[in-house]
């Protein structure tokens, strides 16, 4: 399946996260950078949505991606 690229404003919007956290996902190696500088782009496929509970209307985040084999983090 071919990248589905956002902005990383908009991938903090989908998992519910910061985009402090995008960015350090991405430098960590949990998620792929596509582009460089301003251009940077980010394959939603790779990142966990957010959910929203129907009845309680209770905001959930997926896990975090994981880490690649050998990687800490940050």
């Amino acid at each position: 399946m071919p990248p589905a690229l956002v902005t990383a404003a908009d991938a903090a919007h989908y998992t519910g996260r910061s985009i402090g956290t995008i960015w350090r996902w991405a430098s960590e190696g949990r998620i792929t950078r596509y582009g460089s500088g301003k251009a940077v782009r980010y394959d939603v496929h790779e990142l966990p949505a957010r959910t929203v509970d129907e009845w309680t209307g209770e905001e959930r985040l997926g896990d975090p991606p994981p880490l690649p084999a050998g990687a800490r983090a940050a």
